[in-house]
Order: C-alpha cells, then structure tokens, then sequence
C-alpha cells in the first residue's frame, strides 16, 4: 500500500468518527471499557482462551517480562538470556515460537512486520500498565497484524474509569535487580480522563556481562462524550543490554553455570508506539471503532563472531543497526442485537526498516532496506438460539515484502483467506461445551527467506539466494468445554493443529549466530489443556495451569519430535489473601525436550 494512499484513507475514517458531541451526565465509564472489544473472545465464542485479570497482574508484576507471568498458563515455556526475569526473554505456546504468535496492544500489532517478533523489553514494566490480559491457543478469531498461527496476545491498556490514584514502588532483589515506578491515575473528571507512569529497572543478570538497564514511560488519555469515546495511548521505552544470547558449551555449564559467551556485546533500542482510538454509538445496537497508529524503533547490537564460533574472543565487533517505522490503521463496524452479533473490519499498514551491518575495525559493510505492507479485512458472526450459540469467521489478507540492496529483488506477494467456525452449546449458566475448526496461512520472516543474513546474498549469476519462500498453513480443531461456579473455575480442551510447510527451527545457525528454519514435509501438534481454581474459602485458593502435548515431524520417511516442546507442563499454585495481604507458593514442572532436530540432544526435565 503507497503510504499517499493510506494517509487518504485514514483521513477520510477519521472523517467518519469526527462528529460535534454535546457533553452530557451519563455513565461515561461504560463507554471506555467496550472501546477494545472486537477481537476478544467470551465464554460463549467456541475458542480456547484464557483472562488475566489486571488484579492477578498487579499482584504478581515485578517489573519482570511478560513471557514469565504468560508461562503460568498452559502449554507455554519460557526463557530468557541472560538467566533472569528482566531483559530479553521469549516464550513458546504449543511449542511454536513468538514469531508465529500474534501480540497486540488495544488491537495495535507489536510484531514487528519483517522479522515478525515481538520485543517486550523494548517497553520495560508495560505489564504494570496493563489493564489485563486474554491468551487465545490456537488461531483463535481474526486479529490485526500477523498470523495468529500458534494463537495470540491481547493486552489492554490502563482502564481510565478507576478510580483518582497515585502509586509509588520501590523493589529490590536478586542479582542486583530493582526497580522503581510511580503512576497516576486521574479517574474521571468534567468527562476527561488521564493516566501516566514511568519505570527504572535495573539487573546484573545471572550469568556474568549481561546487566539490563532499561526505562520506559505509558502515558493514556481520554475524552468521553455521550455517543462518543476518544482514547490516546502513548507507550515508549529504551534499553541497554549486555549481551547473553549466544549457546554455552555443557562443559562451562558444568564448571560455572553462570558462564555468558558474549564477553563484551551490548545493545542500545528505543521504540515508541502512538495510537488514537475512536468509538462512536450511534445507536444502542450499532458502534463503529477506528484507531490510526504509528510505531518507531531505532537501535543496535554487538556480535563478537569469534565467540559464536567458539574461539577467543577479539575487540573486532560486527554491529547490527536498524531504523523503523510503522504506520497503520483499522476500523471496526459491530452490530449487536439480541441474540445475533456481528462485526465487520479492515487493516492495513505500511513498514519500512533500514539496516546497517558494520565492523569496528572496518567501518560500515553494508546498507539495506525493507518493506513490508500488509491489508486484511474480516467479517465474524454469531447467533444465538437458546442454548446454542453458531460462531462463523473469515479473514482475507495480503502482505507484500519488497527489498532495496546491492542485489537486485523481485517484490514478493502473499494472498491468505483465513476461515474460521464453530459452535457451542450452554448447558446450563455455568457450564458450556464447544468445538471449533479453523486454517489460517504464515509468509516466512525475512531471516526465513535470507537463510539467517542481515545483507541478501546472490549466487555467480547475481540471482538472490532465497531459502523459503512459500508460506506454511495449519488447520486447527479445539474441542473444550468451561464450567464457572461458585468455588470453581474450570477450563479443559483438547486440541489437534494439522501443518502444511510447517516452517521449524533445524537445529543450524547462522553466520549472525541467529537460529535458521526449514520448511518440512508434514507434521501436527496435539494435547490437551487444563486451567483450574478452587476456593478452598474466602481466602485460601488452589489454582492449576497443566498441559499434555503430543507432537511430530515427518520427514524423509523419518519422524521426530519437535524442537524445545516439552511433553508435559504443570503449573500448581496456592494463594493466601486478604485486602491488604497476598503470599502464594508456587511450583512447576516442566518435561524435558529435544534442542535439535535430529532428536540427539536434549533439555532435562525440571521442578521450580
């Protein structure tokens, strides 16, 4: 999409929310919790997904990266660089990586469009700012931005209808960490609210070299009127990193588990995300929802090749840098009208990252630019009739990556439709029963297509050498039921996702020390999943997060399991709690899994 032509037509949706509103008395709070609703699932929408609520986020929020508090839920494993909560770390659901993984924020894609991943540490403490929180395992219902493959994210911005507050917080622990926050919270006044907080966390990390240093600020103000709700989000955060991320040999495990490779890398990023929301009503059955956004990334990164390699390290550095800039929008029409519902809505954004490879010693080697612009538009429904709830989606969507270097590139294009249905069956309040089948399609990443080079190779005819092009596809069947009492809180599904091209890691590296993928013959994932709480009493609460999963590779007649997709996962935990007063224990098991393709060498099982 011509960047001309998507600025016309963010003008012209925003023609459409800008209407003269009379500020009148009413419940203006209601207003701002339905401005981002249209992705969500509810306990009727035949999906496997799970809440977080901002109150079990408030209490167990450090100041650590989201993937620990996501690894709580089933079927997600976690860990991080340099040994610690703070800094980079990554998380897996299903065993599928974060970059197959949809993340959002108030529906604005936090995947950066190229290299299709999501940086949380790019945003320190944004945890402390979010509202809550919905996982959706699976590919779920039709989202902005990439492919919900493995399933998705959602988080939700500071909910402005609280009540006026001001919070200071000071934490120290373990390996020099800590943090310090304050935020506020004006509540609603003359129909105006406003919300701020700013972090400063620090860690020495566990392994030797590989502190985090790192601010971030979340400012989200709002205009309420009668018909109408305008919403701005402002979200920025900048990091210093020394580098951990490079494999340690087991025999410097075994002699000092705090061995770090990278002897003298460090990064440096800044990313900052704006976004105006509008929700207009104009009846009680019909509301419209626009949001313009723009994100902009700039940093860098050391890589000491010597060490990856395995030899002694040198002050010869080769230096990453990188320029982004994101612009996008989306507009959502929903009607709802007693027990039919249906929500219509189009995205599209336009992407564009420079890179510059350098040597200390040699200066700049090369510069290169990507483009990356995607427009999708999806239509859901469901109807309700008594006890039966018939849920349909589809999706189609297109995305485009061109690239400007020293080797000459042909735009590719991708074309994907995405159906999604299902149904659910309410057997009683608290109790329902649903199944669902949907498919959706994955372009690879820029590493995918380069075979893990930051500058495009060409072969002796000056042809670029790409190494996957074609995208992958899975088609996923959930089958669950979730039951809500008094005491109890029950969610158990089972699921089955058939792959296509799946896109996977090999096991090789490479020259940049980034992991490289292959596309395989056929492979699925299969398991079953259980989320329960039970009160014990008004204080006592016994909760558990497990999963069992059942995965295999075929290729060239041989079968294997994937990589680093642990067999089982159970999470136990017991809380004590008053108003003023929360200790919880918590334990994990995880099962142990493979590191290589080839099924030779593997992560022991654990218990935390």
């Amino acid at each position: 999409m011509k960047p001309k032509l998507l600025f016309l037509i963010l003008i012209q949706l925003a023609a459409l929310q800008i209407k003269a509103q009379t500020p009148v008395k009413r419940d203006t709070a209601r207003v701002i919790k339905e401005v981002s609703v249209t992705y969500q699932a509810d306990r009727l929408t035949p999906v496997t997904f799970q809440n977080i609520s901002g109150k079990d986020l408030k209490s167990k929020s450090t100041g650590q990266e989201p993937s620990f508090l996501l690894s709580e839920t089933p079927s997600i494993t976690v860990y991080s660089d340099a040994g610690s909560t703070q800094g980079y770390s990554y998380f897996r659901m299903r065993g599928i990586d974060q970059t197959r993984i949809n993340i959002s924020l108030d529906g604005v894609p936090l995947n950066e469009p190229e290299d299709q991943g999501a940086y949380f540490s790019n945003y320190p403490d944004i945890i402390n700012s979010v509202s809550r929180i919905q996982i959706q395992r699976g590919v779920g219902t039709s989202k902005n931005g990439v492919a919900s493959y493995g399933g998705s994210v959602q988080l939700f911005s500071p909910n402005l209808s609280d009540s006026a507050y001001t919070t200071i917080g000071l934490s120290y622990g373990s390996f020099n960490s800590h943090r310090a926050f304050a935020e506020f919270n004006s509540g609603i006044k003359n129909r105006k609210a406003f919300y701020v907080r700013a972090s400063q966390l620090y860690s020495d990390g566990y392994k030797y070299n590989s502190s985090n240093s790192s601010q971030s600020v979340f400012m989200s103000g709002a205009l309420m009127y009668d018909k109408a709700t305008y919403k701005l989000n402002v979200l920025a955060g900048h990091q210093q990193n020394q580098l951990a991320w490079l494999g340690v040999s087991q025999p410097l495990i075994d002699a000092d588990r705090r061995t770090n490779t990278d002897s003298n890398e460090r990064d440096n990023f800044t990313q900052c995300l704006v976004q105006l929301q509008a929700s207009w009503h104009p009846s009680r059955s019909s509301t419209f929802q626009s949001s313009v956004y723009y994100t902009f990334l700039r940093g860098n990164y050391d890589f000491n090749q010597n060490s990856f390699l395995g030899l002694p390290g040198t002050s010869e550095l080769y230096n990453y840098a990188f320029q982004s800039n994101l612009v996008g929008m989306f507009s959502n029409y929903t009607y709802s009208k007693n027990n039919f519902n249906w929500t219509t809505g189009v995205h599209g954004n336009t992407y564009q990252r420079r890179h510059i490879g350098s040597v200390n010693t040699a200066g700049q080697l090369y510069q290169n630019t990507g483009y990356k612009n995607e427009l999708s538009i999806f239509s859901k429904v469901d109807y309700t009739i008594n006890k039966l709830t018939l849920f349909a989606d589809v999706q189609a969507r297109y995305a485009s990556f061109d690239y400007h270097g020293d080797v000459p590139f042909t735009k590719m294009d991708w074309y994907f439709i995405n159906p999604k249905a299902g149904i659910s069956f309410q057997l009683d309040n608290n109790f329902v029963l649903y199944y669902s089948i949907g498919r959706t399609g994955r372009e690879p990443t820029r590493n995918d297509m380069f075979g893990g080079n930051d500058n495009l190779l060409a072969d002796s005819l000056g042809r670029p050498v790409l190494s996957i092009k074609a995208p992958e596809y899975t088609v996923d069947q959930e089958l669950g039921f979730r039951h809500q009492s008094g005491k109890i809180n029950l969610n158990f599904n089972l699921y089955y996702m058939d792959f296509k091209n799946e896109i996977v890691l090999d096991g090789k590296f490479g020259p940049n020390g980034l992991a490289l993928t292959n596309e395989i013959e056929r492979s699925y994932r299969t398991g079953a999943e259980l989320t329960l709480s039970y009160k014990i009493n008004p204080h006592i609460s016994l909760i558990n997060n497990s999963s069992f999963n059942y995965s295999r590779i075929k290729e060239q007649q041989q079968t294997f399991s994937p990589i680093l997709t642990p067999p089982l996962i159970v999470n136990q935990e017991v809380t004590y709690g008053t108003k003023q007063f929360l200790l919880g224990l918590s334990a994990r098991y995880q099962d142990q899994s493979f590191i290589d393709f080839a099924n030779s060498s593997q992560l022991n099982h654990y218990i935390i």
